[in-house]
C-alpha cells in the first residue's frame, strides 16, 4: 500500500484518486531512500512504473515549502519530447491537490512562448537537453537553485549523443541536494562515467536484469531470403495477426520509407517516423496511432524512443537491432502492465549472427516460426558454431595470405635472355615458365 510511505496526505489523496493501490517493485525499492534524500542510481525495465518512483518523492520535498515561486526547484531531463510530455502529465496528476506548478521545455515548440513560461518560474521543469541548453545560452534559464535533479532514461540520452549537454546542465545545478538517475539498462562505460560525475555516494538499485523482458511477450523469428521477402512477410503478419496497434522497426530511414510505401500501396493505414520527420509530423503520427486512426507505425529506433502507446501489442523487427539493449527497448514497448504481446524478428542470412548474439545476451531461445505459402529457401545456416552463430567456411590461403602469415615466398625467377640474332620470336624465361611478351623494335 502507498500509505506505508511517508508521503504528504495530499499526494496520498492523488494516489488514491488515480487508483494506485500496490506499489510496483521499483516504487517499493526507490521511494523510501528517495524520501530520505539519498542519491539514487536505479536500473528498471521500461513500463515498470519508475516515473512515480521519482515524481512522488520529488513532490513530497517541494510540497512543504509555502514560499512564493522565485526559482526552479526541480529539473527532470529526458531524451525525447514524447517522454517529456508523458512525464509532465504524471507530475500534474500527482500534484493535482497541491500548489506545485510544472513546465515543459522541448524542441519543436515556439521559443518565445517557452521563454515566457520560464519567466513564470515553474517549481518543476521537465525538458530535453538540447532545447534547455538553448534557453540557458539565451539567458532565459537559471538552474542555480535547483534542489533535485532527475535524469530519466539516462542510457538513451547518452546513446542519442546528449552526454555533454547533460553534464553542462548538471553543472548548472551545482547547489542541488539530491540527484536520481534512472535507466532501463545497466549501460556501458559512458553511463558508469556519468554516474561517477553527477551522483554523490548513490544507492544502487538493480530492480531487474536487462535480460528480464516483460513476461507476457512471446518472441519469435521467421527466416527470410531478402528485403522483398521480408516485405511480403510484414504484409502477411499485419493482415493475419490479431493486434490493436503495431510498430515495425527498421535500422535505416531509407528502409523505413521503402516499407512505408509498400504498405501504403497495399492499402494499410500506416505512418512512418524517422529522424527526417519534423515535430508536426511526429505529433500527427503519434496522435493518430493513439486515437486508433492508424494501427501501424513504421519507425527507426531514434524516432521511436520514448513512445509509450497504450494497446501496443505487436512489434516486428524488419531489421534485427544491433545490440541486446536495443532489442530490449524495442520489445519492451509491448506486453506492458501485465498485458500480452508478440515480438517477431525477420531474419535474413546477414541477420543471423546478430540474432544469435541477442539470444545469448538474453539467455533464451526465440521460437522458430514458418508462414505457409511464404516459406523461403533460407532456413538458417547449414553449420552452426557452439555459440549458435553461423560456421564460416575456411578460406584458401593465397600467396598474399601466405606472405602475411610468414610463409616462404616462391624462388625468384632468373632474368630472361633475349636472342641476339634471328627472326623475332617469343622470349621464353629460362625457368620454363609461360612465354613473355616481346617489345616491338623501334623500327616497327
Amino acid at each position: 500500500m502507498f500509505s506505508q510511505f511517508a508521503l504528504h496526505e495530499r499526494l496520498l489523496k492523488a494516489v488514491a484518486e488515480l487508483k494506485f493501490v500496490e506499489p510496483t517493485p521499483v516504487q517499493a525499492a526507490a521511494i523510501p531512500p528517495a524520501l530520505e534524500g539519498r542519491d539514487l542510481r536505479v536500473t528498471a525495465k521500461t513500463g515498470s512504473g519508475k516515473t512515480a518512483a521519482f515524481v512522488l518523492p520529488l513532490l513530497n520535498r517541494l510540497i512543504g515549502d509555502a514560499q512564493p515561486r522565485v526559482r526552479i526547484r526541480a529539473l527532470i531531463l529526458l531524451p525525447t519530447r514524447e517522454l517529456a510530455q508523458q512525464t509532465l502529465k504524471e507530475v500534474e496528476r500527482f500534484s493535482q491537490f497541491t500548489f506545485i506548478k510544472s513546465g515543459l521545455i522541448t524542441g519543436g515548440e515556439d521559443f518565445k512562448v517557452q521563454a515566457a513560461l520560464l519567466r513564470k518560474v515553474p517549481d518543476v521543469l521537465i525538458g530535453t537537453p538540447g532545447r534547455l541548453l538553448e534557453h540557458l545560452n539565451a539567458g532565459n534559464l537559471d538552474l542555480k537553485e535547483v534542489e533535485v535533479l532527475v535524469l530519466d532514461e539516462a542510457d538513451r540520452m547518452l546513446d542519442m549523443g546528449f552526454a555533454d549537454d547533460v553534464r553542462r546542465l548538471a553543472g548548472e545545478c551545482a547547489g542541488r541536494q539530491q540527484t536520481m538517475l534512472f535507466s532501463a539498462t545497466t549501460g556501458g562505460a559512458a553511463l558508469r562515467e556519468m554516474v561517477g560525475e553527477v551522483l554523490r555516494e548513490p544507492q544502487h538499485l538493480l530492480l531487474n536484469s536487462v535480460r528480464e523482458l516483460n513476461e507476457g511477450v512471446r518472441q519469435q523469428i521467421i527466416t527470410a531470403d531478402d528485403p522483398a521477402h521480408k516485405e511480403k512477410l510484414v504484409e502477411w503478419l499485419l493482415a493475419n495477426e490479431t493486434y490493436q496497434k503495431a510498430i515495425v522497426f527498421t535500422n535505416t530511414r531509407a528502409q523505413a520509407d521503402r516499407l512505408y510505401g509498400h504498405l501504403v500501396a497495399g492499402d494499410y493505414k500506416v505512418f512512418v517516423l524517422h529522424g527526417e520527420k519534423d515535430q508536426k509530423e511526429r505529433k500527427l503520427a503519434i496522435e493518430r496511432l493513439k486515437q486508433g486512426g492508424v494501427k501501424v507505425l513504421v519507425a527507426t529506433d531514434v524516432a521511436a524512443r520514448g513512445l509509450d502507446i497504450e494497446g501496443l501489442d505487436l512489434v516486428i523487427n524488419f531489421d534485427m537491432p544491433r545490440s541486446g539493449d536495443e532489442y530490449v527497448h524495442r520489445i519492451g514497448r509491448t506486453g506492458r502492465a501485465g498485458g500480452e504481446g508478440l515480438a517477431i524478428s525477420l531474419i535474413c542470412h546477414n541477420d543471423w549472427n546478430l540474432m544469435s548474439s541477442i539470444e545469448r545476451y538474453l539467455k533464451q531461445r526465440f521460437e522458430r516460426r514458418v508462414i505457409k505459402g511464404l516459406k523461403g529457401t533460407y532456413q538458417g545456416p547449414k553449420n552452426l558454431k557452439a555459440s549458435g552463430k553461423a560456421a564460416g567456411t575456411k578460406k584458401k590461403k593465397d600467396k598474399t595470405g601466405d606472405k602475411k602469415a610468414g610463409a616462404k615466398s616462391a624462388p625468384k625467377r632468373k632474368p630472361t635472355t633475349r636472342p641476339k640474332t634471328g627472326t623475332p620470336s617469343a622470349v621464353v624465361s629460362q625457368d620454363g615458365m609461360a612465354p613473355l611478351k616481346r617489345k616491338k623494335p623501334a623500327a616497327e
